[in-house]
């Protein structure tokens, strides 16, 4: 017969087959994976196909896999699981449809007697055992009597089902614990428990009836003497109608948990030859014996000393079939069509002495389940699904898909992966090297807990058992799937819906294309410097050398002055709110290396940089440390360190500060400037000695504040600061710092500050620190290196000026044909200030606005970082325009806390009480006259008791006494007496609690700033690592059909374009995101945080009633501490409100009982909403 060869449709391909000879319908009664494996060997034999799914199946795979498909089930009378148990109306559609046989797969009723007897008086072929054969060896207790009549040796058991607690109890005195509780119908490790003792017999029991119920509808169970460290092997039996039988030779599926198989291996490997040609001739025995048809399954148990007990004969297809395909080349599934059709064994050369076994193979379900949560299925929608291949691997998949949605109704099994290889570890390899290729997102999966296992050496040498998982710990030491390239796509996406959540931001980068990176000369500017080269010069290798004292001394001796580059640190502080991202620091560090070989140092690490990556850019702040290292071998990196205070807000035990300071010399840290926020020596003598025992170079820096030029100054003169010189000599420093944090040195102070310093102390290195807020930083900068100075802290110059450093280039051009000529090429500078001013612009969404120099600081004092960041929390507070007002209020502040020093965390104090001040209207002498009865700031109120430290001249009384009241007050150095911090112990809980990704300066981070690193590893696990994003897609969405690459690591980029945003989901309040992926399509669900925002109007207390307590500024509730009808005495305290990192205690007004609480815990608040009423 002639055939059209353009048309290639089934139809075709099913009249050139003759297989069959004729084309039946083969129905499948089943779902998922082992439908469309029998649908795949259906088509090959020239067979129609019917699918039946049920409602919740209605967008399964198999439903379209199959030729016709028919919903099964009434949603309103069937589970989801009952609809493919409804025998009747499967055997309706069947007659209906003309179907001529049908297959049960494995699960639901492949071992249901009852139907495989309803099929074949329905006249259609039953592709299993006859259903006496069923009902004999699917009920386990039958088949174990079976089995004692063929003389096959089975564990020692109750010779028939129980069902009495007493029934157990009499077993149990006979053959002891352990043992084992099964159901006597079904299988897949469904009612089975292992009891050891009498206390849980009775639970174990009750369990195991109601599980084998609620699967197989018959809670019938017995018992057996449970065997420990059993393999479990299993031998794969083909019969015919006449009485034919022959093994496929044995699987070992020892691996399992709870029961149930998890990876199977064929052929067994360290199996005694006698011992498998025993077990594969009984396995035949029993079979013969029953007068078994179809396909099935022997099963048994071997014990350690070799013995074997026959456990049952599971009379279906096993989802292990595969692997003895593999190793045969024997279709399983065609062979059992063949044989309900009427084909003998020999019809298909199915003859024992030609079966031989090929190689090995191995098998492993991919589910969507969790291992680390006790292997709980996850659901949801897969987003991204990308499987493996290759020679030797085989798939057999169901649900797996990009867009599938995993319901809980169903097993979680997504993908059977089978691999064949010529021996054992060819395939253990090969399954590894498949599973290492699938990329599945959206859901949890076990593909880390199964390749934690094909490497554990138990596994790679055969010498697994039946509780191998449960008696193996080891195994749950797992390292997931980084999931890198998603959890990108989400942030993005994130940006996409809802713009830039990064705090502080206003608008876009006003600089949207990729950075110029510049090229630096030799020092003599003949030549381009190759920066793939490391630099041969630097001050770093004279400290790794000859260590922090030889350091220290050849400072001294060098004719010229040194600089330090704050552009890393301070520079972006105090221009940019710390925003500057790690990556585009890499990007010109080693354009810097070359470029500043002789720097004394750079600034860039310490100080506010640390919380702020965590707190806003989601960034680790020891990899920034630790990535630029690398690119920076030659430069001495500093860090700026809080004394007793570290790089936070408060004090720490005395531990936390010694391992933080250990930590930051091994991971990068050459010298650390130390300071305390109020020139408090007993706190700077606990960051010296920390310095000191870590190895790093102790840069003790004193703050400035006053005007040491001035001979009206009485509190902060000459005569202070060189007793405190003293006093820092004495601690055994390398390195003086005088730490300018405001910009208040004049060019003659400095003359007289350095200058006296240099003659009382010849030999001391001498380090000076200032900001340009007034506009006279690079003439101060020459006055003091005129004056003795060693070194100078100066800013890159499109990031110098205003609050931030002065110009570098303005400096070293001054310098340059003078005797204190830095050593640094002018013209290098301009190179790296062309990348800082593309830079600035790419930040630009971060500027505080301060647009020029202001020489009221000699008058409020207000250090130049904060002088931008109360700038920018002035303008959210809604206080923008009562600026002057603050600079006002922040002279009155300091002046009420006794004239301190302003520097983080004091100069925090000095500014909430300023806008405390300017939010209630508060003057000088109120604050004064009202300390009593007003709940100030928290900052303020630990300020006055004392744990920041001890300021010059004491706290000013009474006030002091008027904020604190009865709360404890410190007189000393605040650490001493905090107990130390159990860090063996706080590591243990950070693993617990994110896994052992978990390293030692994790441990630092947290002991630290435990809430900002707890919202950090949330952003983490939730958008994965964003540092290696650039910061125009960072900080901004890109332009639809935008194409742009981010490196994950060397040799490792994403290509990405973004496609387009979907319509909002109602029910679900997401929308979708697409990206173009590697030139694959992802899409990714976003919330759409706009959606679901309602306007709230609350309540305001009304004023002139003492019992309305109001929200005395805008904030956030953060914690409640009374709750309804609770009696509260006038100072109690009832809430904590927290605005832009500033936390206060509203405090009661007047006792009486709390009649009603108007607010709850995340609450957005404006100044003056009802919080609380208290009533008489």
């Amino acid at each position: 017969m002639y055939h059209d060869h353009t048309d290639h449709s089934v139809d075709t391909i099913r009249r050139d087959s003759q297989i069959l000879g004729h084309l039946p319908k083969l129905l499948v009664a089943n779902r998922g994976e082992i439908a469309i494996r029998i649908f795949r060997t259906a088509h090959e034999l020239s067979m129609r196909t019917v699918a039946i799914f049920s409602h919740e199946d209605r967008l399964s795979t198999h439903r379209y896999k199959a030729d016709e498909a028919y919903q099964i089930g009434d949603p309103s009378k069937h589970t989801p699981v009952g609809a493919y148990l409804a025998q009747d109306e499967i055997i309706r559609i069947a007659k209906q449809k003309g179907v001529s046989m049908i297959h049960p797969g494995y699960g639901f009723l492949s071992e249901n007697a009852n139907f495989a007897r309803k099929v074949e008086e329905a006249g259609i072929a039953f592709v299993g055992p006859t259903p006496d054969v069923i009902e004999k060896m699917g009920d386990k207790t039958k088949a174990r009597e079976i089995a004692i009549e063929c003389g096959v040796p089975v564990v020692p058991g109750t010779r028939g089902p129980i069902s009495t607690i007493d029934q157990a109890k009499a077993f149990i005195e006979e053959y002891g614990f352990p043992i084992i509780i099964k159901a006597a119908m079904g299988g897949g490790g469904r009612g089975m428990r292992v009891v050891r003792n009498i206390e849980s017999l009775e639970d174990s029991f009750n369990r195991a009836k109601s599980e084998a119920l609620a699967a197989f509808g018959d809670g019938t169970v017995f018992l057996e003497r449970f065997l420990d460290k059993p393999k479990h092997i299993e031998v794969q039996i083909l019969a015919d109608n006449e009485g034919n039988v022959i093994h496929l030779f044995e699987r070992d599926c020892s691996v399992q948990r709870r029961h149930q198989k998890v990876v199977e291996v064929a052929p067994a490997i360290n199996l005694k030859t006698s011992v498998r040609d025993a077990i594969l001739n009984d396995a035949v025995k029993l079979a013969k014996h029953v007068n078994y048809r179809n396909a099935g399954t022997a099963e048994f148990l071997v014990d350690q000393q070799d013995r074997h007990y026959f456990i049952e004969i599971n009379p279906r297809i096993q989802v292990e079939h595969t692997i003895t395909e593999e190793i045969t080349g024997i279709d399983i599934v065609a062979a059992q069509i063949q044989i309900a059709g009427g084909a003998l064994l020999a019809h298909q050369s199915l003859l024992q002495n030609r079966i031989q076994i090929r190689g090995h193979a191995i098998q492993c379900r991919v589910t969507t389940e969790d291992p680390a949560q006790n292997f709980q299925p996850d659901t949801g929608k897969i987003e991204v699904y990308r499987s493996s291949g290759g020679n030797g691997v085989r798939l057999d998949g169901g649900a797996g898909y990009a867009g599938a949605i995993i319901t809980p109704h169903y097993d979680s099994l997504l993908v059977k992966v089978t691999c064949w290889g010529k021996t054992y570890e060819i395939a253990r390899r090969k399954i590894l090297r498949a599973l290492v290729e699938f990329r599945i997102r959206g859901v949890k999966t076990n593909i880390p807990f199964l390749q934690r296992l094909l490497t554990h050496d138990a596994f790679a040498n055969g010498e697994v058992w039946t509780t191998f998982i449960d008696d193996t710990p080891d195994l749950f030491r797992l390292v997931g799937s980084k999931n890198r390239a998603q959890k990108i796509l989400k942030y993005l996406g994130d940006v996409v819906v809802n713009g830039s959540s990064i705090k502080g931001q206003i608008g876009e980068p006003s600089f949207k294309q990729q950075l110029y990176i510049p090229t630096i000369y030799s020092q003599d500017g003949s030549e381009p410097v190759d920066i793939n080269n490391l630099p041969k010069h630097g001050w770093k290798y004279i400290i790794d050398e000859g260590g922090p004292e030889a350091f220290a001394k050849a400072v001294r001796e060098y004719n010229g002055v040194l600089i330090m580059d704050t552009t890393w640190r301070d520079a972006h502080q105090s221009l940019l709110a710390t925003r500057v991202r790690t990556i585009d620091f890499l990007n010109i560090a080693p354009q810097t290396a070359h470029a500043l070989a002789n720097a004394y140092s750079l600034e860039m690490w310490g100080g506010a940089t640390f919380d702020v990556s965590m707190r806003f850019l989601y960034e680790d702040p020891w990899d920034r440390l630790t990535k630029l290292r690398k690119l920076v071998p030659n430069i001495p990196f500093q860090m700026l360190l809080r004394g007793a205070n570290a790089v936070g807000y408060t004090s720490y035990p005395d531990n936390v500060i010694y391992d933080f300071c250990r930590k930051a010399k091994i991971y990068g840290v050459d010298i650390f400037r130390i300071f305390d926020s109020l020139n408090y020596i007993e706190n700077m003598k606990l960051g010296i000695d920390a310095v000191k025992k870590a190895g790093g170079v102790v840069e003790a820096a004193i703050c400035y504040t006053g005007d040491v030029s001035n001979p009206k100054e009485k509190k902060y003169d000459i005569n202070y600061y060189l007793k405190f010189t003293e006093e820092l000599v004495n601690e055994g420093i390398h390195v003086l710092g005088i730490k300018d944090m405001a910009g208040l040195l004049k060019p003659e102070a400095a003359e007289i500050l350095i200058g006296s310093i240099r003659k009382k102390w010849p030999n001391l290195p001498i380090h000076v620190h200032t900001h340009d807020t007034a506009g006279t930083g690079v003439a101060s900068m020459l006055a003091a290196a005129k004056a003795g100075a060693d070194v100078v802290d100066l800013a890159i110059d499109s990031m110098s000026g205003i609050t931030s450093q002065p110009s570098m280039g303005a400096v070293v051009s001054a310098l340059e044909h003078s005797e204190l000529g830095t050593g640094i090429r002018v013209e290098n500078v301009h190179a790296l200030n062309e990348y800082w001013e593309q830079a600035r612009k790419l930040y630009s969404c971060f500027e505080s606005g301060v647009l020029s120099s202001d020489s009221s600081v000699y008058e409020h004092e207000m250090p130049g970082g904060q002088y931008t960041n109360l700038m920018f929390q002035a303008s959210q507070l809604g206080l923008g325009k009562q600026w002057k007002e603050i600079k006002k209020a922040y002279s009155e502040a300091n002046k009420l806390c006794g004239d301190i020093i302003k520097v983080t965390p004091s100069s925090k104090v000095v500014g909430d009480l300023a806008q405390f001040m300017v939010t209630n209207k508060l003057s000088y002498n109120d604050v004064i006259e009202k300390a009593k009865n007003t709940s100030f700031p928290v900052s303020v109120v630990e300020f006055f008791q004392g744990y920041l430290g001890q300021p010059c001249g004491g706290f000013p009384e009474p006030l002091r006494s008027d904020i604190i009241r009865d709360l404890p007050r410190i007189d000393g150095r605040p650490g001493v007496s905090l107990q130390p911090l159990d860090l063996e112990k706080l590591k243990k809980d950070l693993i617990a609690k994110y896994g052992r990704s978990i390293r030692d300066i994790d441990v630092s981070s947290a002991a630290i700033y435990p809430k900002v690193f707890a919202e950090y590893r949330e952003q983490l696990e939730k958008f994965g690592d964003v540092s290696v994003i650039p910061t125009r897609y960072f900080l901004c969405k890109p332009d639809i059909g935008e194409e742009f690459c981010i490196g994950l690591e060397e040799g490792v980029t994403l290509i990405i374009k973004f496609l387009a945003i979907g319509p909002l989901d109602t029910t679900t309040g997401k929308r979708e995101v697409f990206f173009d992926l590697n030139g694959e399509t992802r899409a990714v669900g976003i919330e759409d945080r706009s959606a679901a925002v309602e306007h709230v109007h609350r309540k305001k207390a009304e004023p002139g009633n003492p019992g309305d307590v109001g929200a005395p500024m805008s904030g956030v509730v953060i914690e409640i501490r009374v709750h309804e009808g609770a009696e509260v005495k006038a100072g109690d305290p009832l809430c904590v409100l927290s605005a832009m990192k500033m936390e206060t205690v509203v405090s009661a007004p007047v006792s009486g009982k709390i009649d009603h609480i108007e607010v709850k815990e995340s609450d957005s608040l404006s100044a003056g909403d009802l919080i609380v009423k208290i009533t008489k």
